[in-house]
């Protein structure tokens, strides 16, 4: 009598089982690892948002005419921008920006929520000082 084999020994099963338990060894820490990859790109991309931001609102200022320390009107802003040396205040940096989803934000400070350390993950407006531009800095030094 002859029957046809179907389905896999034990031993097959165990050699797929232990290959795909060595695959997911080296696997999850690569992919743990780009968490914080991410993390440090949301940072710099806000950075560059904030940066463009102020510089619209700046060229605004100054196409229109305007005092130093007179407010500018930016599409798709929830109000006029409060502006110091024309440009936007450290508070009101925030009101340029169309999404700051994941971010938190106070004084001129955008914190990333989730990271490690926020206050390490994080950019920083300071207002511009007279005939100078605002200072941006960005801190990725734990996120």
């Amino acid at each position: 009598m002859n029957k046809a084999s179907k389905g896999f020994t034990l031993i097959e099963l165990v050699v797929v089982i232990t290959i795909l338990g060595i695959l997911a060894a080296f696997a999850i820490p690569r992919f743990a690892g780009l968490e914080r990859e991410a993390r440090i790109a949301t940072v710099q991309g806000l950075a560059g948002s904030v940066r463009s931001s102020a510089t619209l609102a700046h060229s605004l200022s100054l196409a229109q005419g305007l005092a130093p320390d007179a407010s500018v009107t930016m599409e798709g802003a929830p109000g006029p921008i409060t502006m110091a040396n024309r440009y936007p205040e450290d508070t009101a940096i925030i009101d340029t920006l169309v999404d700051t989803t994941g971010f938190a934000f106070a004084a001129g400070v955008f914190t990333k929520l989730g990271a490690t350390t926020p206050a390490n993950c994080s950019v920083t407006y300071v207002e511009a000082p007279a005939n100078g531009a605002p200072a941006i800095t960005v801190d990725v030094s734990d996120c």
